[in-house]
Parts: C-alpha cells; structure tokens; sequence
C-alpha cells in the first residue's frame, strides 16, 4: 500500500460525479461552445460520460487540428457558465470531514483542468487539504503515491486504475457514467452506494487492510 500514518490516512477523491454534480453546468458550457463556434454537440450526450480528459470529448466533435484552439476556448468560457450551476453530490462535504475529523489529508485528483477545479471547490465551500487537476485514469496513481494516499474515491473505471497504480484501496460510487457492477468488475474493493455512506465505511477503515476479493 501506498504510504500512509496509521492514525491519519491520506484519502483521495475524484471531482466530477464524486465530489460535484457538474452536469448542469457543463451542459451550459457545452451549448454556449457550440454557439460560438457553429458545430453541432449533443451536450446531452456530453454529460452522460463525464470522466475522461475534456480533449478525449472533443474529438467527438471537432476535427483534430481544432481541438487545442477549442479546449482553450472551453476552458475559458468554463467560469462563466459552469461554476455556479454545479451542485455538491450528496455526502461530499461528509465526506471530506470524516477524513479531517479523523486527523487525515482529504485531497482531490481530478482529470478537470486544475484551475476550474479549484474554483468548484471555493464555490461550494469545500476545502480540501490539496487540489490536483489534469490527471486521468493511470497518471491519477502518481500523484495519488506522492501525497501518500492510501484510499482513492471515484465514479469511472478509470478511478480504479488510478487506484491500482498507486497501490491504494480503489472505493468506488455509482453516481457517474459507470454502474456497481462495472466498477467492481474493473476492480474496486469497495463500493458504496454514494458518499453518504462513506462516513460510516470510513469510521471502520485501517489503512493496509484489502478486503478480499471473489
């Protein structure tokens, strides 16, 4: 496992579908990115796969040489429109607490671009203990083995890989794109139904302990 004190662990967290309930704000951003460069997107579409880089959805509607131009463009517009229509998920600021009360380091890893991640987390008034953006899937277990997290808390398949790179315990929700059953299949030791129930897992957690596996 990755290292971690015994008495204050250092915890994870994923930010879209985790922490935040992002969807209606980049519903906003999407549609007014569309606007304003005339292409058709189905932000509908858009929000049912929140997760991976926003360059990887690019590519779903813009022809390759455009997307640096039009992932600048999104960044920028990101402020206006999609701060203040995004929610925190149930829990999440439980969540943040149990691992504070306890001593512990809750920080966030995130795919979102750093800055409009911090800007979420000034929002809402959460304050994790450190904000790390511009990382998915496998590049999250690297920051996560440099802060010493020994728990990662996501909502896609790429949350477990991240987990597994950083040989820390993978807990999984069901509240983004993927189900239950996807994310235990992908590996995760544990999922929740949502982070409400994360106070009460964590209140029993040991670092170092992996629960078994079928």
């Amino acid at each position: 496992m990755a290292s971690a004190s015994i008495t204050a662990p250092t915890v994870g967290f994923d930010l879209d579908m985790t922490l935040i309930d992002s969807r209606p704000g980049i519903h906003a951003c999407w549609v007014e990115l569309a606007q304003r460069t005339g292409t058709y997107v189905d932000a509908d579409l858009v929000v049912t796969r929140l997760g991976p880089p926003l360059e990887e959805e690019m590519a779903y509607w813009f022809p390759a040489d455009r997307i640096p131009a039009v992932s600048g463009l999104y960044r920028e517009l990101y402020p206006s429109y999609a701060i203040t229509g995004t929610m925190a998920m149930p829990g999440a600021r439980e969540a943040i607490g149990a691992v504070q009360a306890a001593g512990g380091r809750a920080i966030v890893v995130t795919a979102k671009w750093e800055p409009n991640a911090k800007l979420h987390m000034e929002h809402l008034g959460m304050e994790p203990d450190a904000v790390i953006g511009n990382l998915w899937a496998e590049q999250k277990g690297e920051a996560l083995r440099e802060h010493g997290a020994s728990v990662y808390v996501g909502d896609h398949t790429g949350d477990v890989r991240g987990a597994r790179i950083a040989e820390a315990l993978s807990v999984a929700v069901p509240t983004g794109p993927c189900t239950a059953e996807e994310l235990s299949e992908a590996g995760a030791d544990v999922v929740l139904g949502d982070l409400t129930e994360f106070p009460g897992w964590f209140s029993d957690y040991r670092p170092g302990y992996l629960p078994a596996r079928a």
